[in-house]
């Protein structure tokens, strides 16, 4: 049985990234570089493997693909990570460019995650900032 979508609103990418931002602060890099350092954020590398091998990693970032965030960030899943103590955790969810890691926070937000967030410009801005990267490991 198909679904009617007469009357629904359609909304595109870039206004729906807009939307899921409204309901968190993005943390620029040198910050979240801070906040991790202090033990007061846990970032998180979404990345795929063939970014983390050409570009490497952040040191100290938990590393998870797109597709187990959920599992892995549920203080209360069965498949949760061990630094996935509780609701109030501060996450800082990493993608390459910063695009990925909103829609991936707003996600989180919805397991009740409700302090998560997610590094504007991702990866790459941490690069630009100078900010300590683990080498690239390559292709082989």
């Amino acid at each position: 049985m198909a679904v009617s979508t007469a009357g629904r609103r359609r909304v595109g990418i870039d206004d729906h990234l807009e939307r899921v931002r409204s309901g968190f602060d993005r943390v620029e890099a040198r910050d979240a570089f801070e906040a991790s350092s202090r033990g007061e954020a846990l970032l998180v590398d979404i990345r795929y493997e063939a970014l983390r091998r050409r570009d490497g990693l952040i040191p100290g970032a938990l590393v998870v693909e797109r597709n187990e965030l959920e599992w892995r960030l549920d203080p209360h899943g069965s498949h949760r990570a061990p630094e996935a103590t509780h609701h109030d955790l501060r996450v800082v969810v990493v993608c390459n460019e910063g695009y990925a890691s909103s829609l991936a926070a707003a996600s989180l937000h919805q397991l009740g995650l409700h302090r998560a967030t997610d590094l504007v410009g991702g990866f790459q801005a941490w690069r630009a900032a100078g900010l300590p990267i683990l080498p690239p490991t390559g292709t082989g």
